[in-house]
């Protein structure tokens, strides 16, 4: 199959609230993205993913879109976006933004028409019903928050379907009106050049026709990777997922499809689903829906070898044939990875990350080994965070902490107070740790260089191999018709031990016979990474070579 390029790409999340703040209001903006493209080059990522900065009331941080085809004033202009756009693409950069189609703001102007007018055409672009029979909700359905997903209009008596936050009414799909006003939105962002779409909550978008109640989760069970209180009381069967969605998302890649060669322009999925032959049903029977559903599994797999060689095998058996499968370690709604795994296995989660086959999703921050922030709770903003603080997202959105010589580590130019609190990872600011060769930060650059120019990690071969307890091995193989000297198999291994574990046993014979050549080390000194000459050093990961090929060398 032809290789595109998002079949192995790295693309960079960017969350423009804490990215860098240009305007002095403590909130990070599109000219702070735009003076950071560099950064981004230089780092060696393919594409960045911008969340949302559409016009919103905000109150879920501009997921509640009130107008799909403006940038709100808190980020900048449309022209601002449009210098960012062709100042991203001539750094060689793509640029993906988000989509968002289950639901807009109430102060939509679509809603608003809808809410006005009962007997309106756009009364049926919202899913609105009459009370139960005994009066109160249509059915039993709840938000993420834990809340009745329905609200009753006192005009008219009648409830409208809300999967997050009142303010945010959930679009009716089914109306073909809705589907090619959502299209139009598409058309107007890939007529100014982006790149393609994060697809925001992709299973929402089509529910049970029947409104049939969702049935009560067994206790002390969750389909999710962590905790979400009283939203998993239920099995959320009817209010997402509905087989109707697909001639939907076929209808969407067919559009994506038309804008220059097809599989240019592409559609990032987010698909919290963890049953992994459901989840892989987004591709398409025949690949031509999402390109690229991303799949959350290893964001709640516990940090140990059998766990992570159980959930990769797991995903990897679900893709079908000539699919891409998407990997993410961080994001902007999960606690951060450093604090997940501990910030001495944060270099092993990035070389996991970088070189299993397929695509990569990196936050924001993950290069810097940026821990949660904390955030005390006079100061929560997140909306599921003010309900629940143990669930608050904000611990994950603490502002990019980019020089150490400023109280606000030259996230914002004036003495104004960053919208969240700053944190700043054991490697320093992104100055200090660029200025020191052994930090996360160059690691991660060391090892996206030896990503593109490896042929085995731009295959789909991967075997894990028998390994010492606490220890993860695999090898990775290049593609068939691949170019002579682009190199020969590799080989990882990740010691998740705080132990060092001897070679002895760990590396296997080389088919060719002589040593393994080790290309990469996450060692953070040199001593570390001599003692790699006999056994892996505590929370060492390290990159083997078995051709003279292999690219750049970090020993």
């Amino acid at each position: 199959m032809e290789r595109l390029w998002w079949h192995d790409a790295v693309i960079y999340h960017v969350y423009p609230r804490s990215f860098l703040d240009t305007d002095g209001d403590g909130v990070g903006d599109l000219p702070g993205v735009r003076r950071r493209l560099p950064y981004l080059a230089r780092l060696g990522v393919d594409a960045l993913w911008l969340s949302p900065f559409f016009a919103s009331p905000m109150a879920d941080f501009g997921y509640d879109v009130s107008d799909h085809t403006a940038v709100d004033p808190l980020f900048g202009s449309l022209a601002d976006f449009d210098e960012l756009l062709d100042a991203a693409h001539g750094n060689g950069l793509r640029v993906l933004i988000d989509y968002v189609p289950n639901h807009t703001s109430d102060r939509h102007r679509w809603f608003r028409d809808a809410r006005a007018d009962p007997a309106g055409p756009r009364r049926d672009w919202y899913v609105w019903r009459d009370p139960s029979p005994g009066g109160g909700p249509p059915n039993n359905w709840i938000t993420l928050f834990g809340d009745s997903a329905w609200t009753r209009e006192e005009a008219g008596g009648q409830y409208y379907l809300h999967s997050f936050l009142p303010s945010m009414p959930d679009l009716n799909w089914r109306n073909p009106a809705v589907q090619e006003a959502m299209f139009d939105v598409a058309r107007f962002w890939l007529d100014r050049g982006v790149d393609g779409f994060r697809v925001d909550c992709a299973p929402l978008i089509a529910k049970d026709p029947l409104l049939r109640d969702n049935p009560p989760a067994a206790t002390g069970t969750s389909a999710h990777h962590r905790d979400l209180g009283g939203f998993d009381s239920q099995l959320h069967l009817h209010d997402q997922g509905h087989p109707d969605l697909h001639p939907r998302y076929r209808d969407l890649r067919a559009l994506l499809d038309s804008y220059g060669e097809p599989g240019e322009r592409i559609a990032l999925g987010e698909v919290h689903e963890y049953d992994w032959p459901a989840w892989s049903r987004y591709f398409g029977r025949d690949l031509d829906e999402l390109n690229l559903p991303i799949n959350f599994g290893l964001l709640g797999t516990d940090w140990h070898p059998e766990a992570i060689r159980t959930t990769v095998r797991a995903i990897l058996d679900a893709v079908p044939a000539g699919a891409v499968v998407t990997w993410v370690m961080g994001s902007h709604d999960d606690p951060r990875v450093a604090s997940r795994v501990g910030p001495a296995q944060a270099a092993n989660a990035m070389l996991l990350l970088l070189t299993l086959p397929g695509t990569a999703i990196l936050y924001n921050g993950d290069e810097l080994g940026m821990p949660d922030a904390a955030v005390p709770p006079e100061r929560i903003r997140d909306p599921w965070g003010l309900r629940t603080p143990a669930l608050s997202r904000d611990h994950a959105r603490s502002p990019m902490p980019w020089s150490p010589d400023s109280p606000s580590c030259g996230f914002t130019f004036t003495g104004v107070e960053p919208w969240l609190p700053l944190t700043t990872p054991p490697g320093g600011t992104v100055r200090d740790q660029e200025a020191d060769p052994s930090s996360l930060l160059s690691l991660t650059r060391d090892l996206l260089a030896l990503r593109r120019a490896s042929a085995a990690l731009h295959g789909a071969g991967l075997a894990f191999l028998d390994s010492p307890p606490g220890v993860l091995a695999y090898t990775r193989s290049p593609g068939p018709g691949s170019p002579p000297g682009a190199g020969g198999d590799l080989l990882v291994t990740l010691n998740l031990t705080d132990q060092a574990v001897p070679l002895d046993h760990l590396l296997p014979p080389r088919p060719s016979g002589g040593p393994w050549r080790r290309v990469f080390t996450t060692a953070r000194t040199r001593d570390a990474a001599h003692t790699g000459q006999g056994a892996l050093a505590p929370a060492e990961g390290a990159v083997w070579s078995a051709g003279d090929g292999g690219g750049p060398h970090r020993t």
